[in-house]
């Protein structure tokens, strides 16, 4: 073999030989995807749609309201008629609008009677649920009932309970002693309280339906472990299921503060949030769609409402971190 090569003058040196390496490149390493070109799309399109719609509905509008919050607009003349004037429209809620803080405070006392009085019913139809009693399946569609409900049925269904005259509730207690029916929706005070048994009504299913998926997943093998130890079923909730159920007691708690916050539809369906039911959703939709339309000032008490409402999520997305980490 190497006198045929020296015959013929080549001077590249056989295969496998110590000499100097091929010149010609090294094959390239084929990388296969696992997702084909259809599956490409088909996730592009699953997480672009969402994302858009996110992007126009929610997106777009919040930050066109911080930015219409420092202007003066009545939604007249075009967008040429927007003045920027700073801050005044927060200076003025704050030191001339009237409702603002009456709001505040039913919004306030909306999150309070939800965290004393709903979410404990909530807590305590779970647990009674939870121990699989005779017809355990009825009681939990009877009580998810409302959940499944809009806020707009649940007013319309609670009007009809709440009319003066006709209503449920009045033919049930019967006349005053001066003869008159409780007017339950109109008296400005008593008609925040008459809403807010409304709204619990659907609350507690809420909070059943989430305490009573905690309780499923509970291990079975700690309540055994308490009462060997002659732990009572009270102290074995509170001491052993309640805090094993930290998790949902956050949710719970970040879910109910923005309900208390978001709280429109019952209260502006019942008189358009007013006569005692200023909420500060309801200032929102008066002022911007009211009979003097005020854009920028009510997208100011939207900012406001904005801000408050960050301030659960971040905590709650703070604690769920830190479990992680």
């Amino acid at each position: 073999m190497a006198d045929r090569a020296a015959r013929s003058g080549s001077t590249t040196p056989p295969a496998g030989a110590g000499g100097v390496a091929s010149s010609r490149p090294a094959p390239k390493k084929k990388h296969y995807s696992l997702l084909t070109r259809r599956d490409t799309i088909t996730l592009w399109v699953m997480a672009g749609i969402p994302t858009l719609l996110v992007g126009v509905f929610i997106l777009l509008p919040t930050l066109a309201s911080i930015v219409l919050s420092f202007t003066s607009w009545n939604g007249i003349g075009g967008l040429g008629a927007i003045k920027f004037i700073g801050l005044k429209n927060y200076s003025d809620l704050i030191n001339v609008y009237q409702p603002f803080f009456p709001a505040l405070e039913h919004n306030l006392i909306w999150l309070v009677f939800f965290l004393l009085i709903a979410t404990p019913l909530g807590m305590f139809f779970a647990v009674l649920l939870d121990k699989n009693i005779r017809g355990t399946r009825i009681y939990q569609s009877a009580l998810y009932m409302p959940v499944v409900l809009s806020l707009a049925i649940v007013g319309f269904i609670w009007q009809l309970i709440y009319a003066p005259e006709q209503g449920l509730l009045n033919n049930l207690l019967g006349r005053t002693e001066q003869g008159n029916q409780i007017s339950w929706l109109g008296d400005p005070s008593i008609n925040l309280w008459a809403i807010l048994v409304a709204a619990s009504w659907r609350q507690v299913g809420y909070v059943m339906v989430l305490y009573l998926a905690g309780l499923k997943g509970f291990d079975p093998v700690l309540r055994e472990a308490a009462s060997i130890d002659g732990a009572s079923e009270v102290q074995t909730f509170f001491r052993v299921v309640f805090p094993v159920m930290r998790p949902i007691n956050i949710v719970i708690l970040v879910i109910t503060v923005i309900e208390s916050l978001r709280a429109f539809d019952l209260a502006f369906i019942t008189n358009k949030g007013l006569n005692g039911l200023e909420l500060l959703s309801t200032l929102v939709t008066n002022n911007i769609i009211g009979e003097t339309s005020r854009i920028g000032f009510g997208s100011a008490i939207a900012v406001v409402l904005l801000v408050i409402s960050v301030g659960p999520i971040i905590f709650y997305l703070f604690r769920s971190l830190k479990e992680d980490d």
